[in-house]
């Protein structure tokens, strides 16, 4: 225990540092500020739920004893938790044939069933989501109190001006704060999405590499997701066209779903295209095409709904057929 207290206040600090970074204004310190959870996923993965805990906590703390109390609340909605209950799932497992779920890998028996790396993402997915509304309600709790905040916001970040200092496009400027405002939202789920498995994944990196990973290193092309994922999926795009702030909230959790459809869909396409010679061409212009464009991201994403509703990964085993013996 005194082990996991130490690492928890190690990790505790390098988090707090990481996402007090975000004060200094400077553009690398978006980049810290969005990997502050990774000291708190490591501690978890590599030690216990404990220490990730007490990082989580002692960062908050700490954050609200020099910055104010509101810090200890956005730490631990938007980084501290989610990034505990993220590594506390990777690491449950129970008896592969019976049994409960239990939350320590040590003195387990040593056929496992862990936690499914798809359902990781959908919390992920989740956890991105509920950050982006609650900034949203943050704003105001009605549409009207929440565009009127955000417009003003941005209207004071972006201004076009010219050398006299006055306002030189009103129109165009006054449109692209209207996009913004119902742009922005979805734009945070899918960013916050993205962090939380970017940073789940490369904690498990660091961690299987130091040879503390208790678990196996799930494989891409086995991951799923369950049914009913994809029915929210369908709800929050039909509830996002109901206008107001129930759209913009429904929007968020579409635009969060989609990325962990999107990640689906790579799954699916590492499931169809093993066999294939031109299997590396394939994969390494898909991740190109993402990274560079964005937008081919839609064609995953539709191919992980695919899966979700018409199990294509099982269409298309039978039929291939099982594998040729010699």
């Amino acid at each position: 225990m005194i082990q996991n207290g130490l690492i928890g206040i190690g990790a505790g600090a390098a988090s707090a540092l990481l996402f007090a970074s975000v004060t200094s204004g400077s553009l690398l310190s978006i980049f810290l500020f969005y990997i502050a959870p990774l000291p708190i996923l490591i501690a978890v993965l590599g030690w216990s739920h404990w220490a990730g805990m007490i990082a989580a906590i002692g960062a908050a703390t700490g954050l609200a004893a020099i910055f104010g109390g509101v810090f200890f609340l956005a730490f631990m909605a938007g980084t501290g938790l989610p990034a505990w209950w993220l590594g506390y799932l990777a690491m449950l497992a129970r008896p592969a044939a019976t049994g409960a779920l239990h939350g320590s890998a040590q003195n387990a028996p040593a056929a496992l069933e862990w936690y499914p790396a798809g359902r990781l993402v959908l919390w992920a997915s989740a956890f991105a989501a509920l950050v982006v509304i609650i900034g949203v309600l943050n704003l105001g709790t009605d549409f009207e109190s929440y565009r009127a905040a955000l417009h003003q916001a941005l209207d004071r970040i972006i201004r076009f001006t010219g050398d006299d200092g006055e306002q030189t496009a009103p129109s165009t400027h006054a449109a692209l704060i209207d996009f913004l405002v119902l742009a922005i939202p979805p734009a945070g789920a899918v960013l916050a999405t993205i962090t939380n498995v970017t940073n789940l994944w490369l904690a498990g990196r660091i961690v299987k590499f130091s040879g503390r990973l208790q678990r196996p290193w799930p494989e891409l092309p086995a991951l799923s997701f369950p049914r009913p994922a994809a029915l929210a999926f369908v709800a929050a795009v039909a509830l996002s066209f109901v206008g107001g702030l129930t759209g913009v909230l429904a929007g968020v959790t579409a635009s969060s779903l989609l990325i962990a459809f999107g990640i689906l869909g790579f799954a699916v396409l590492h499931s169809l295209t093993r066999g294939m010679k031109g299997r590396p061409l394939v994969l390494s212009a898909s991740y190109a095409s993402v990274a560079i464009f964005g937008w081919p991201i839609l064609a995953l994403c539709l191919l992980g709904l695919a899966e979700a509703v018409a199990d294509v990964r099982a269409r298309s085993a039978r039929k291939r057929g099982p594998p040729a013996t010699t």
